[in-house]
């Protein structure tokens, strides 16, 4: 991709109905044709941000991103143009909140049956997406929670601070860097927020905790100093988590990350590239790792990386 590249999201939201498995698909009078939800990325946004932005502004529905379903790349306007696109159940009472108006971009928001769904979409693309989320479903693999890494913003570097390295804080850079992951990192739906109790941690997953309304709790366990004392207990903290299966982010530092990483790894051999990328994120990126809820042990269904820039 180039700098000239657009950037965009959607979302596949579907739910069970007493007739089956539906998905949301909306009709564009403009290009005449019937899709999944997308659009274009706004300055300063992370693809997970727009995406839940998007699908908001297109259907009225207010949706937590499940695992990633797809991407697609193709030249639009004399420009390349990269879609992600994630998955997303949607339960009865958001459908019933759910506000829309037909207007000129979207003239119709229409819950589909899966099959139904395959043979109206305009693009093979869709088609490809929605077959993957059928497979999903027969593979017990469509529901999923998850476990997000997130590695502290930039901070001032070792040899400028004077004071413990634990209270270090954030360069401008890193405060940066933490506003613009919140949005994104708050799609996912986080339930629980943990943080090393390091400044540059606790700086860092912040505003997400401010957006997310809920509070951080502090975990000496996965901090800098218990790693380098060999007290870390990022394996044991990973195991609580494997055992809740709730949507939880965990912020912690550079050299404790291929722990926590390494505590996911097992099982996973198809997610290699994956693991290792979500093993050496930068700083102020995160890793949003996807696993099952219906199957006796947590599977890893995919690993995806933002931020960090």
């Amino acid at each position: 991709m180039t700098d000239a590249t657009v950037y965009a999201a959607g979302v596949l939201c579907w739910r069970e109905t007493a007739e089956g498995v539906k998905v949301l698909l909306v009709r564009r009078p403009d290009y005449g044709d019937v899709s999944v939800p997308k659009g274009k990325r706004d300055p300063g946004e992370l693809l997970p941000e727009t995406a839940v932005r998007e699908l908001r502004e297109e259907t009225g529905i207010e949706a937590t991103l499940g695992a990633p379903i797809g991407d697609t790349s193709y030249t639009a306007g004399g420009r390349p143009k990269f879609v992600q696109y994630w998955a997303a159940e949607v339960l009865g009472h958001q459908v019933e909140t759910a506000r829309f108006t037909p207007n000129d971009e979207i003239s119709a928001v229409d819950w589909v049956p899966i099959a139904q769904a395959r043979r109206l979409v305009s693009y093979a693309r869709d088609r490809e997406m929605i077959a993957a989320l059928a497979d999903r479903i027969r593979r017990g693999a469509a529901r999923t929670f998850s476990i997000t890494i997130l590695r502290h913003g930039k901070a001032i570097p070792p040899g400028d601070w004077d004071g413990p390295d634990a209270t270090r804080p954030l360069l401008h850079r890193g405060l940066e860097q933490a506003m613009t992951d919140a949005p994104s990192i708050a799609a996912f739906g986080p339930t629980r927020l943990i943080s090393s109790p390091a400044t540059r941690c606790l700086t860092t997953i912040e505003p997400t905790s401010r957006l997310a309304g809920l509070p951080v709790k502090a975990a000496a366990g996965i901090s800098q100093d218990a790693h380098e004392a060999g007290r870390s207990k990022a394996a044991e903290q990973i195991a609580k988590q494997l055992q809740r299966r709730q949507n939880v982010v965990l912020c912690s530092h550079g050299p404790v990350i291929p722990e926590l990483v390494e505590a996911i790894r097992h099982g996973a051999a198809a997610h290699r590239t994956g693991l290792q990328r979500a093993a050496s994120l930068a700083t102020g990126a995160f890793a949003v790792l996807h696993l099952t809820t219906e199957t006796t042990k947590p599977r890893l269904v995919e690993v995806e990386l933002h931020g960090g820039v």
